[in-house]
């Protein structure tokens, strides 16, 4: 019943937009390939150093080698600091940008602020959340919060300011306070810009991981990096940089997955 429903030029729409899809994933997975072996062969005929390039034979060996190389254990530490880091910051910056939002005094007063801690390289903050937390996991988690909050709460801020004005002024009409029209309008009128901010916040929370992994980790892929840089073992280097790729990979798509999932509900609530 539903293709009878379809009319023949929305068939051949649908029929070019699979084949597009799938010419553009089929062009993606060859220039991976291509890459992969391209550096195989390079470093086999010798044109690039395997002792300081690797190889991916190499890297293949060391994932294999897992248990020795106990990546496992620093796979999951990265991603539990991630985890934590990733839902403190959007949690936290969902508040703060609603109470800036809230207070119209308030978001004036912080704004200002807001950009010079967003423009601030918080590398530089790293000696001093050691100091105030200490070393440890506490401290990478703090990192990875302080590069993820300042996004969240400006982009969040910025998305329930430009909420549609008609639908506030509408809401004020019927008598509809801040904290409803907020509930009701602005929340979810801005649900695009949350999974959008969630996007760009996974990313930004690993790179904060890892910077702090970098600093006082003795656990988790940025510890890996670090100590396979001093021992010059470049195959576990490069091993865990891929492996950091395909985690941001997944943890990209996770957030799609859920954005993918929280709209179809909504979509079948409003039908």
């Amino acid at each position: 019943m539903c293709n009878e429903a379809i009319s023949p030029n929305r068939v051949v729409y649908l029929r070019k937009k699979r084949r597009r899809l799938q010419l553009i994933r089929t062009c993606q997975f060859s220039v991976l390939f291509f890459t992969i072996g391209l550096w195989e062969a390079l470093a086999r005929i010798g044109v690039i150093d395997s002792f300081l390039m690797s190889q991916p034979s190499r890297i293949w060996r060391t994932i294999a080698n897992f248990q020795n190389n106990n990546l496992l254990h620093h796979i999951g530490v990265t991603m539990l600091e991630t985890a934590i880091g990733f839902t403190a910051g959007v949690a936290l910056g969902i508040i703060i940008a609603f109470i800036l939002w809230y207070s119209e005094f308030l978001g004036k007063v912080a704004e200002p602020f807001l950009v010079v801690l967003n423009a601030l390289p918080k590398i530089a903050l790293g000696p001093v959340i050691i100091i105030w937390v200490g070393a440890g996991m506490q401290a990478v988690i703090v990192m990875a919060l302080a590069i993820s909050l300042v996004v969240t709460v400006m982009e969040m801020l910025n998305g329930f300011r430009n909420t549609d004005a008609e639908l506030m002024k509408m809401a004020r009409t019927f008598g509809a306070s801040r904290l409803q029209a907020f509930n009701k309008i602005v929340f979810p009128s801005n649900l695009h810009t949350l999974f959008n901010g969630l996007k760009i916040n996974i990313g930004l929370t690993l790179v904060g991981v890892i910077a702090g992994e970098f600093l006082v980790s003795r656990a988790g892929l940025g510890y890996l990096i670090v100590y396979g840089g001093q021992v010059f073992q470049m195959d576990l280097v490069m091993t865990s940089v891929i492996i950091l790729a395909v985690l941001a990979a997944l943890l990209y798509l996770m957030v799609v997955f859920l954005e993918w999932v929280v709209m179809r509900i909504i979509t079948a609530e409003v039908k």
